[in-house]
């Protein structure tokens, strides 16, 4: 079957209903109201693949019982079709209970550093940028190969950070066992996990939307959050600490977690998350044994 032709038509063929009215909310989301009074979010993927990818991350969260993840209705080639999240102020409860439910998500695992979601693809995305699940067993590894050098060097082949400042991230990739704290068991990560993510429902409870889905290590779910900020982050850290007690030190490899993101956003939007990762290497390049 072909994909779907507009928000609409992706709609009533993953739903079975008819279609009575549809709200554009951006270039890529839309709101279509159905015939039962339900309101679901159409999502247009904007990469080969990149809807099949969402989708595969929706349901191996969902699968995972913990925190509240969106049903999937459908997807295609070009669409995802998911529910609404009715939205309601961020509370101290919700941030309490979001905690815990992240150390459960993250504890349900994943068979290896990098491993996709079962069906989703391997070069799936993180936000508008492609992103490469390719599976390893060592994390320091792993992550240097898979998720730091190779937006490195698309950040240096588009002149966003000179050859020079790049061989400081490049000496914190080669001092990753060092840097990277007691060896831990993948994680089931969200992935893309900043605050536009993290949606405060309705309900009192906190609903996550848009994963980059993968096996990692769990500090980087929490390195996200720290770096773009959250309604009542300490308040987060400190449930998910007490359900899942931290590795001495977690706090400050913050930055080390942090090249990821960094680097896809200086890839994305330029120089200054450029220089954002350059401080985060240099950082942890002092600290560095």
């Amino acid at each position: 079957m072909p994909p779907a032709s507009s928000p609409s038509t992706a709609a009533a063929r993953f739903t079975g209903r008819q279609v009575t009215g549809e709200r554009p909310l951006s270039a890529s989301l839309t709101e279509v109201d159905l015939d039962d009074g339900r309101t679901v979010m159409v999502k247009r993927g904007e990469g080969t693949g990149a809807a099949r990818a969402e989708a595969a991350g929706l349901r191996w969260l969902a699968a995972a019982g913990t925190v509240r993840i969106p049903a999937v209705h459908g997807d295609d080639e070009r669409w995802l079709v998911t529910d609404r999240v009715a939205l309601g102020r961020a509370g101290a409860g919700a941030a309490d209970r979001f905690g815990r439910d992240l150390a459960a998500l993250h504890a349900t695992g994943a068979p290896a550093f990098g491993a996709a979601p079962p069906g989703g693809p391997e070069d799936a995305y993180i936000g508008l940028a492609p992103m490469r699940n390719a599976a390893g067993d060592d994390w320091p590894r792993w992550y240097a190969e898979h998720r730091v050098l190779p937006y490195l060097r698309r950040a240096v082949d588009a002149g966003t950070l000179r050859a020079a400042e790049a061989t400081d991230v490049e000496r914190v990739c080669e001092r990753l066992p060092g840097l990277a704290g007691p060896p831990e068991p993948p994680a089931r990560l969200h992935g893309d996990l900043w605050s536009g993510n993290v949606l405060w429902g309705a309900d009192g409870q906190v609903h996550l939307i848009d994963p980059a889905a993968h096996g990692g290590h769990r500090e980087t779910d929490l390195a996200m959050l720290r770096l773009f900020g959250c309604p009542h982050l300490d308040r987060i850290l400190a449930a998910y600490d007490e359900a899942a007690p931290l590795a001495e030190g977690w706090a400050d490899r913050g930055g080390v977690h942090q090249l990821f993101p960094l680097l896809v956003h200086a890839v994305l939007f330029g120089r200054g998350y450029a220089e954002q990762a350059l401080a985060a290497a240099r950082s942890a390049l002092r600290r560095a044994p």
